[in-house]
Parts: C-alpha cells; sequence; structure tokens
C-alpha cells in the first residue's frame, strides 16, 4: 500500500562522497583512534561499544567502518538458508508505486552541462544514476517480495538510498530487510495509524520539556512530523554525510528516538515560533515541516539524547505511550541489544498481531461510528415524535374543550 504521504525529494546526490577508503594520514590523533576503537568493535562484534561509539560525536566517521558496523547494529547474521531468486517471487502489489518513486530519487545529481568536458561528466554521472535506481528498485522489490506483508509507504525509498549507498547493493538488502521488520514495521502496516500513534508522544514531550512553547502551538495531530519521522529525516536532510551520520544515531538508539529529536528540532525554534502569532495555525505548521537552515545535526542529536533520558516516554504524564500496541517496533524490538536476538519471523509474526489489532481497532470505530449515527437518528425521531404527541394532545384538547362549550349547540 502506497501511503497517503506524498514524499518524493531525496538525499542530495550531488553530495555523495566517492567510495573509496578512509585517509586515516587526514584524521587526528583521536580521530585514528576512534577509526581503531570502531574497527575493533566491529571485529569482537562488541554491540554496546558500537553503540558508544555510533552515539559519540561524529557517529562512524566513514563509509567503509559503517559497512561493518550497521549490519551489526540491525542483527544481521549470514543467512544458513538457501532462498529462491527474488525476481522468481510473485510480484507485490504496491510495485507500481516503487518504480514512480525511484524514478524520482537522487533528484539533486547534476543535469546540466554545456561544455564537451561536462556531457561527458554528465554521460557518466546519468549512466551512473540509471545503475544506482535499478539497485534501489531491486532492494525495495525483493524486499517487498521476500515479505509481502509489508506495505510500501511513499518516503521508504529515501531510506533504502541511504542503505544502498553506505553498504551496496549486495549488502543492503539484508539489512534493508531487518530494518523493515524490526525498526520500522509500524509504518510498513496496511494502515498508517500506527504511526500515527509515534506522533503522539510528540505533545506530551513538548508541553514537559517547554510548557510554555507548547500552548503557543497548534494542538491538532502533529501531522507536519510525519514526513521526517517516517524517512527518520531522510525526506529533508539533503547532505549525505548529515543523513549517514544520523543514521549511525538511530540504529543505535531506542526506535523512538526519531520523535525525541524531532521535539528537539521544535525546541531548538523557540523564540521563532513565539515570534508567530498563535492564530496563524498555518504559517507554524508550515515551519514546522521544515528543517532550520543551518542543520547542525550534532546538536540535535544531543538534544534529542537529553530529551530521551530526562523525559522517557513511559514516564511522560500521558496515556499515550500505554496506549501504543505492545506488538509496536517500540516496544518489541526498541535497542540494538534487544534486536539482536530477533528473526525476521519474529518480525513477520508482530506484523501480524499488529494487523489484527488495527483491524479490531478499525471494527470498533466503525461499530461506534455506526452508533453515533443512530443515536442522533433516535433522538431526531423522539423529538419528532414527543412534538407529534403534543399536537395530538392539544387538538383532542382543544376537541374535549369545545364538545363541552354549552354556548355550542350540539351537532346533528
Amino acid at each position: 500500500m502506497a501511503s497517503q504521504s506524498s514524499l518524493s525529494r531525496s538525499v542530495s546526490a550531488a553530495s555523495l562522497p566517492t567510495r573509496r577508503s578512509t585517509i586515516t594520514a587526514e584524521l587526528s590523533l583521536a580521530e585514528k583512534e576512534k577509526v581503531a576503537q570502531i574497527s575493533a568493535a566491529c571485529q569482537d562484534r562488541n554491540l554496546d561499544a558500537l553503540v558508544h561509539l555510533a552515539t559519540s560525536t561524529h557517529g562512524l566517521v566513514s563509509d567503509d567502518l559503517r559497512r561493518a558496523a550497521w549490519p551489526i547494529l540491525l542483527g544481521c547474521a549470514p543467512s544458513k538458508q538457501e532462498q529462491l531468486p527474488w525476481r522468481e517471487l510473485p510480484a507485490h502489489d504496491d510495485e507500481g508505486q516503487v518504480a514512480l518513486d525511484v524514478n524520482r530519487a537522487f533528484v539533486y545529481y547534476p543535469k546540466h552541462g554545456t561544455s564537451p568536458l561536462k556531457r561527458v561528466l554528465l554521460r557518466k554521472s546519468e549512466k551512473q544514476l540509471d545503475s544506482l535506481k535499478e539497485d534501489l528498485s531491486a532492494i525495495i522489490v525483493e524486499t517487498l517480495r521476500r515479505h509481502p506483508a509489508l506495505n510500501y509507504f511513499q518516503g521508504y525509498h529515501d531510506i533504502v538510498q541511504v542503505f544502498l549507498l553506505v553498504l551496496g547493493s549486495q549488502d543492503a538488502p539484508a539489512a534493508v530487510a531487518r530494518l523493515s521488520l524490526l525498526r520500522i514495521r509500524d509504518f510498513m502496516l496496511s494502515t498508517l495509524d500506527p504511526a500515527i500513534a509515534h506522533l503522539s508522544l510528540l505533545h506530551p514531550i513538548l508541553a514537559t520539556a517547554d510548557p510554555d512553547l507548547y500552548n503557543h502551538l497548534p494542538k491538532s495531530q502533529a501531522s507536519f512530523a510525519l514526513a521526517d519521522t517516517l524517512t527518520m529525516f531522510a525526506h529533508h536532510i539533503q547532505e549525505y554525510k548529515d543523513i549517514a551520520r544520523l543514521f549511525d544515531f538511530f540504529l543505535a538508539r531506542h526506535t523512538v528516538m526519531p520523535i525525541y529529536f524531532f521535539a528537539g528540532v521544535v525546541l531548538s525554534r523557540r523564540e521563532e515560533m513565539l515570534e508567530i502569532d498563535k492564530e496563524d495555525e498555518d504559517i507554524m505548521h508550515a515551519m514546522l515541516g521544515r528543517l532550520p537552515q543551518p542543520f547542525d545535526v550534532e546538536f540535535h542529536i544531543g538534544r534529542s539524547m537529553e530529551l530521551h533520558e530526562r523525559l522517557p516516554p513511559e514516564k511522560l504524564r500521558t496515556w499515550m505511550w500505554w496506549k501504543i500496541s505492545s506488538s509496536s517496533v517500540l516496544k518489541t524490538s526498541s535497542t540494538p541489544q534487544a534486536l539482536s536476538h530477533l528473526t525476521l519471523e519474529d518480525g513477520e509474526r508482530w506484523m501480524q498481531q499488529q494487523e489484527k489489532e488495527v483491524r479490531r481497532q478499525q471494527t470498533l470505530t466503525k461499530a461506534t461510528r455506526n452508533a453515533q449515527i443512530i443515536r442522533r437518528r433516535l433522538w431526531v425521531h423522539r423529538r419528532q415524535g414527543a412534538f407529534g404527541l403534543a399536537i395530538v394532545v392539544g387538538i383532542c384538547a382543544l376537541w374535549l374543550g369545545r364538545s363541552r362549550d354549552p354556548k355550542r349547540a350540539p351537532s346533528v
């Protein structure tokens, strides 16, 4: 199912680094030490150390290290079971939408040139772009065909293209499958209601962290946060180095962290938002729906960590956290440590449970809506009935009164 959200922008392909080895000679002594620590943690599959290193300033430093670290953070392991080639599997219903979105991927790739040299570079870039799009489509379609219960949402391609650029076309599919079923499963159900449930945490976080700002902001559903939280911010962050760094952080932390990251961004715009008239909700929604520029990723990572440590979701003064399904990724595979013990089959089983809950909730909502309609109709009919009865009583009283009038001649 392609979601209702219309997301099409992607990480700037013009900002993509070439795939080359990290040049450690250019690093400071501290950075070299961190590179050595990350390499050792990957070699030992030391998950706790990787979580710490991915969270600390500059994250996992380079794509060379990410190629080793991200699969560990996602709990990837070599498959012991032979699989059918994915192209032989039945097509998924959402492949048409995938094709449309992939065609719009890498939209910032250079497209214009006039000099002969520029045209040569342009042809090379276009060929590279076409190859990237083919790889991106293959990864997404393979994931959907191997796990047909997953539903595609517009913006999913923004996430997957980052994995493609970091891990390459050979290693990305396994990582994307685990990401889809164990970290962003709530966004790939048959409805976006579970994703909206994630957003319901944003208001209580802001209300607790900054009551004055919260009272100034619109109280309607936080739809302005949907594009960023659905896509792990890959929809709006255009610099490759920034989104790769942010993915280091998200993959190493609690699955709720994109909500806290967004809350931190809102809090950082406090003065700007307070200057807008409280009645101008459309302007505030527009402001909240885009990231401030320039965007300091490290600052906002630090801010979101502080918020989460100070105001964890289970301690917020709200029922929102407890209303979220116990089968949600927020509760079943919330951290890399929890995820490391889980299989894709676990994710599929929880997905089935969530779909049952979604259908049950939809049935309940429909029944409640029908009951309200019936109640309103009964009330209207009851009022009409009471009014009609009053008229009948009035007519009878008038007739009785007239029939007893001594001045009136008896009827013949």
